[in-house]
């Protein structure tokens, strides 16, 4: 198999299901993010993290694989006239969501309480915790805009949501294991 095709010379690309859309169509910029994403995933998992979460890691950037090839589908394509599917698009569940949570509520169990904002940083693997949290949420953006115009299963947005939330506790919880310094955001008083 041949990795260039040339069918993108002109700028445009096919989703799942043969559609050709540009490549600045929002659809391609919110799966495209979401392969971003996978990318800042990978490279937090290559960091000093412990076995549980090099696990939790493998099984986000499954789902985000996932989520990426439901976002990649044209949804007049993936449903034939009589209501059956057309094509195999794996999806994400509430159990998918579950364990996200139930990482969290893991992780929380051993932070101290959060009393403010907190700057990123401290770490360099906590810094690429954050990293991946930042293009989480615009991930999540991306998707609510594509969701207003051409609605998909509404787990993903879900899915993607709970991962920020996963990430920021992860940040914290590298902070503390790496032995890094938390600094509060506080804001400064006008004089």
């Amino acid at each position: 198999m041949k990795i260039y095709t040339k069918t993108g010379d002109s700028g445009e690309t096919s989703l799942f299901g043969g559609t050709r859309v540009p490549k600045h169509h929002i659809r391609i910029e919110s799966y495209g993010t979401v392969d971003e994403l996978n990318s800042h995933i990978g490279l937090l998992r290559d960091q000093q993290v412990d076995e549980t979460t090099k696990a939790e890691l493998i099984e986000i950037q499954d789902r985000l694989f996932t989520v990426g090839s439901i976002l990649a589908t044209d949804p007049e394509k993936a449903v034939l006239k009589n209501g059956k599917e057309r094509l195999n698009i794996p999806k994400i569940t509430s159990a998918d969501i579950l364990k996200l949570e139930q990482a969290i509520d893991r992780m929380n169990e051993d932070l101290p309480p959060m009393t403010h904002f907190v700057l990123p940083g401290g770490h360099q693997s906590v810094s690429f915790c954050h990293i991946a949290r930042c293009v989480c949420r615009r991930a999540e953006r991306l998707a609510t805009a594509l969701y207003d115009i051409e609605p998909f299963d509404k787990m993903v947005l879900q899915y993607l949501n709970r991962l920020s939330d996963y990430l920021f506790v992860l940040a914290r919880k590298l902070t503390k294991t790496l032995q890094a310094e938390e600094i509060k955001w506080i804001p400064k008083k006008e004089e």
